[in-house]
């Protein structure tokens, strides 16, 4: 098994994105800078190339300019049954479109994991492609978003105006 991995980054509204690769799937999507932290630097091994990310980066800047609502790229999936059942439903939210915490744990058939599924949402390593800016507290509060709520607001926005 081949242990090379790759990362690219690319300029985005939400400020520098970081993505990380296997060479066949892709393996994370972060905010280079979020709540306040940075992220750790790539392992010193790690490839730095573009190529094994051209597919992403342009679905990206598609999503970006207003024009990709849904993402068709290879993740390589990881966590618990509990976190992996939280991301299928996570990505099966429309665009432009929210539920709760709530609503997401009584898909799952748990009405009372709602911060279950919270947890499980804050370990998405695959921001916007498994949108879970589109989780809301209960009554539509705005929380929970490791890239920060203004992003998520921000982001939210944007698949509004893009939807309209």
């Amino acid at each position: 098994m081949d242990a090379t991995r790759f990362f690219t980054t690319m300029a985005s509204p939400l400020g520098t994105v970081r993505l990380t690769s296997s060479g066949r799937v892709l393996t994370g999507l972060y905010l280079e800078k979020f709540g306040g932290r940075t992220i750790a630097a790539p392992d010193p091994g790690w490839k730095h190339e573009v190529e094994p990310f051209d597919e992403i980066v342009v679905q990206l800047r598609e999503y970006f300019a207003g024009t990709r609502r849904q993402f068709a790229v290879p993740l390589a999936v990881a966590g618990t049954l509990f976190q992996q059942r939280v991301r299928d439903v996570l990505v099966d939210i429309p665009f432009g479109e929210t539920r709760s915490y709530g609503e997401i744990a009584r898909a799952l058939g748990q009405p009372g994991a709602a911060r279950a599924v919270g947890l499980a949402s804050g370990r998405n390593r695959f921001f916007i492609i498994v949108p879970c800016h589109r989780v809301l507290g209960a009554g539509g509060a705005l929380t929970g978003y490791g890239g920060g709520l203004e992003r998520k607001r921000w982001l939210l926005a944007h698949e509004a105006a893009a939807a309209a």
